[in-house]
Order: C-alpha cells, then sequence, then structure tokens
C-alpha cells in the first residue's frame, strides 16, 4: 500500500509509527509532524547531495547558490565548461569537483538516466548510483528518501539520523551498527518516514542536556 509517501499517505503513516511505537508518538506529540521534505529529480539535486557529503546543509547550499549564479542553470553542459578555478571559486572541493564533472559526463553520455530511475527498485537504484564515483550509499539513500519518496530507507550512514535514533532510545553512545540498524527494522516498510521523525527530532530538540 505504502512503496512510496506523498502528501495524502503521509501523516497517515507516521500516525501507524506513532501507534507502533511510543518514541515516535512522543515527537509527534512534543513537535508535531516533521516535514514532508523532497527534491526534484534533477542533475542539480544531485550535484546538491554531494555537496552535503559531510559537510553542514548551509555550506553545501552556499556552494549550490554560488555555481547557480556563476552557470544560471546548473545542467550538466554548463557544468562541464567551468574550469577547475572556477569550480573552486564556487566553493566546491577538488574532489567534490570531479564527482560533479564525472556525474555530468554520466548523464550527457547516458551512462545513467535519472528518470529511468524512478520505476526501478530500491537495490536496483543503489546499485547504478553507487557504480558513480564519489555517490556512496548514504548520497543513494538520501535520494531514495527525499527525491523518489521510497518509504522503507533507513540512512545508517547519516549522523543526525542515527544519534536522534540513540537519544530517543536511550542507548549508549557506543551501540554498534547492527544493533542500530535492528531498531530500525522494527520501522519497516516505513522506516523512511520514521527517519523523517527522527530528523525532525533532532533539529527540534536541540543538543542534549550535558
Amino acid at each position: 500500500m505504502f512503496g512510496r509517501i506523498n502528501h495524502s499517505n503521509y501523516h497517515q503513516i507516521c500516525d501507524k509509527l506513532a501507534l507502533a511505537d511510543p518514541d515516535l508518538a512522543d515527537i509527534i506529540s512534543a513537535y508535531g509532524y516533521p516535514p514532508l521534505w523532497s527534491r526534484p529529480n534533477t542533475f542539480e539535486t544531485l550535484v546538491h547531495i554531494i555537496l552535503e557529503q559531510q559537510v553542514s546543509l548551509a555550506s553545501a547550499l552556499s556552494a549550490l547558490n554560488k555555481m547557480r549564479e556563476r552557470v544560471q542553470e546548473i545542467t550538466p553542459a554548463r557544468v562541464l565548461l567551468l574550469t577547475d578555478e572556477e569550480f573552486k571559486a564556487c566553493y566546491f572541493s577538488r574532489q567534490k569537483t570531479s564527482y560533479t564533472k564525472y556525474l555530468a559526463e554520466a548523464i550527457l553520455s547516458g551512462q545513467i538516466d535519472l528518470t529511468a530511475l524512478e520505476e526501478l527498485p530500491d537495490d536496483v537504484i543503489r546499485a547504478e548510483l553507487t557504480a558513480l564515483k564519489g555517490i556512496g550509499n548514504w548520497t543513494a539513500d538520501v535520494y531514495l528518501m527525499f527525491v523518489l519518496q521510497h518509504a522503507n530507507i533507513f540512512p545508517i550512514g547519516d549522523l543526525a539520523a542515527v544519534n536522534a535514533l540513540k537519544r530517543v532510545k536511550k542507548l549508549p553512545k557506543d551501540t554498534s551498527r547492527e544493533e542500530v540498524l535492528a531498531v530500525a527494522e522494527q520501522w519497516a516498510p516505513y522506516k523512511t518516514v520514521a527517519s523523517m521523525l527522527l530528523w525532525h527530532y533532532y533539529l527540534s530538540a536541540g543538543p542534549p542536556a550535558r
């Protein structure tokens, strides 16, 4: 019934999770429903997610906006016209410059077709994306959750989601990856929505008391 999330089923899934898990119910009770975060299925979105790897959301957005100022519209063809110096002026690291160029070439050559990904299952999409230089599981998870709105993804590589889970479930900081995944599995087939609740908590609750 809920292979994907959308505005018509989102609150219903939140309520279903809250009924099954009092800790998630407490998040909704304290902070309301989380936004249904979404992004368009475009080259620019994937560049944005690559920029967000291991940096703050604000600095990633700053670099994206700087590039948009320079090229007006962030497309594979326009990005490939930029020199390395121009990338640097847009706050792109050497590594992220390389990843962005590689992605642009992969799209222009037909190696990857973002529109075609919309009809494929999670594991096939993940395999296609992670075959590209600079795209790992975290980037694939964010794409599956925010862009394609697949309902059953838990981003184990995302520190905010993992730390929020540990706080909500009162787990020790050194809880293993396997234990975190086991907790997240209890939210199947709606792990994406549970993750959005955790992000909502992380953004709303502020830092833990010392």
